[in-house]
């Protein structure tokens, strides 16, 4: 049998499926060289039956259809960041023991010396494709499909592997809750390493017989400009896009900013995920654009669990209630179910949750309770609806014998009037357990002392919640999704 993605396509052959700068693609053009891609990945072999093939690729069209080549030849994916350095990538490759590696020119500098040393067979997404298609492998949907690499809060990032059947329940989930339907226009401006950018966006667009169009980076006066045309019907992004677009939108002419906000006004639907959203992002996008994000929760681990509605009422700073086919539970250290209003650790089940840790038995086997994958996130249930607290390791500060949430104490101190960003962690301490500790990034020409800051941060939360000790950054430590990196900051105060 065929993947139901390949199936699908079929149906939508002269339709347009990617959109790049300089060109678009039907989803013919999509079938047709994904199965070339897959003749040469073969090479005469009958199945690649899961060997892995770790691709460099920036996005666009020969993204795409080397991620469906490879499915199409039977091997699985590994999706490589377009910007991080040689040791990472080369860690990837190893640990994924991939045995091809398919670059794009620019990066075949980097590359071609890992396959070397390695002695990894090395495509060039430019060499010529074969004009003959071999037969292609029938390939059963619960064959692993995709490894995808968590930026690890603690350790070396470990390979989340996913099935076919994993990305399609996790697929139809999105689809059925937010309607996707094939007139539908998405612009993506997402890496495409992640499970935002590969499912959420990509796979979903491709799936419903959507066009996808796609930017080769992030660039805020081109994604504005492509939003200003009036034609998208979503979009998708982290709370750190929307923070530079609403950037770009402030220092934009009024014209400009006139045609802006009606191009937003004529989409559909417009999401935030992958990190917390500040209520006051939320509040200045929805000034701007209309629109009233809508946020949602998911891992690389489980695809997205939870959802505010698509129609009805979204509360800021809630991420609503489970997707359809998912089963999300909390429950408390001693994996007891708790009440609403009592804060637990998100649990969740169900086909969209992934199948293993890549050659690690140990940690998928610690990362399930009775069935049941645990996120590692604490939440609370509140009028129905899910509010997450943060990470149980680094964003819940156990000080005094109080467990304090660093999400709810950042969203105070943004409120602060000098005060753009902010990171707060705990730093462990003698006396207190661990001590509330924030780095703080200030308007230009702002200054803050510690003195003036803790007697205004009293007015606002209890006392054991105000910071101790604060830094004052020039910026805050990010990874590749804009997610602040807790680790290093904790670094930064020692």
């Amino acid at each position: 049998m065929n993947l139901p993605l390949i199936t699908r396509a079929e149906e939508h052959n002269e339709n347009i499926a990617i959109v790049t700068t300089d060109k678009a693609f039907s989803y013919r053009d999509l079938l047709d060289t994904s199965s070339q891609i897959a003749t040469s990945l073969l090479e005469n072999a009958e199945d690649l039956q899961e060997q892995r093939v770790a691709f460099l690729i920036p996005p666009g069209f020969e993204y795409v259809a080397t991620q469906w080549g490879i499915w199409r030849a039977g091997g699985i994916a590994v999706p490589l960041c377009v910007s991080h350095p040689r040791p990472e990538l080369e860690y990837v490759i190893t640990n994924s023991g991939a045995s091809i590696i398919v670059a794009h020119p620019n990066f075949e500098g980097i590359l071609r010396a890992i396959a070397t040393e390695k002695n990894l067979r090395f495509i060039l997404t430019s060499d010529t494709l074969p004009s003959d298609v071999s037969r292609l492998p029938e390939i059963d949907i619960t064959r692993r499909a995709l490894i995808l690499y968590t930026s690890g809060t603690t350790g070396k990032p470990k390979g989340v592997v996913t099935t076919h059947e994993n990305i399609q329940a996790q697929v139809t989930s999105l689809i059925t809750a937010w309607e996707w339907i094939s007139s539908d226009r998405i612009l993506h401006v997402l890496p495409l390493h992640h499970i935002h950018g590969i499912i959420n966006v990509l796979t979903c667009a491709l799936w419903a017989g959507a066009e996808c169009h796609m930017l080769s980076k992030f660039d805020a006066e081109i994604v504005w400009q492509r939003i200003s045309q009036g034609d998208l019907t979503l979009f998708m992004a982290v709370p750190t896009i929307y923070v530079k677009l609403i950037a770009a939108w402030s220092a934009a002419s009024s014209d400009s900013q006139k045609s802006m906000s009606a191009g937003c006004a004529k989409m559909r639907l417009m999401v935030s995920g992958s990190a917390a959203l500040p209520v006051q992002v939320l509040e200045k996008w929805q000034n701007i654009s209309g629109h009233f994000l809508l946020e949602r929760y998911g891992m690389t681990e489980i695809g997205m669990a939870l959802s505010n509605p698509l129609h009805g009422q979204r509360s800021a700073g809630y991420v609503g209630q489970p997707l359809p086919g998912v089963e999300v539970r909390l429950v408390d250290d001693n994996g007891e179910l708790v009440p609403p209003g009592t804060p637990g650790e998100i649990q969740v089940k169900g086909p969209t949750v992934f199948l293993e840790y890549w050659q690690n038995p140990q940690a998928t086997a610690k990362a399930f309770q009775d069935g049941w994958f645990c996120t590692g996130d604490l939440a609370v249930v509140e009028n129905g609806n899910y509010r997450i607290l943060g990470r149980m390791s680094v964003d819940i500060i156990k000080t005094g014998g109080y467990k304090v949430s660093a999400l709810e104490i950042e969203e105070v101190l943004r409120t602060h009037p000098d005060i753009t960003e902010c990171a707060v962690v705990g730093i462990a301490d003698a006396e207190w357990g661990e001590r509330v500790c924030a780095a703080l990034v200030l308007q230009p020409e702002r200054s803050l002392t510690l003195e003036s800051f803790r007697s205004w941060a009293k007015e606002q939360l209890a006392v054991y919640k105000v910071p101790t000790q604060i830094l004052l950054v020039a910026e805050l430590p990010r990874n590749a999704m804009g997610k602040v990196t807790k680790p290093t900051v904790v670094e930064l105060f020692r």
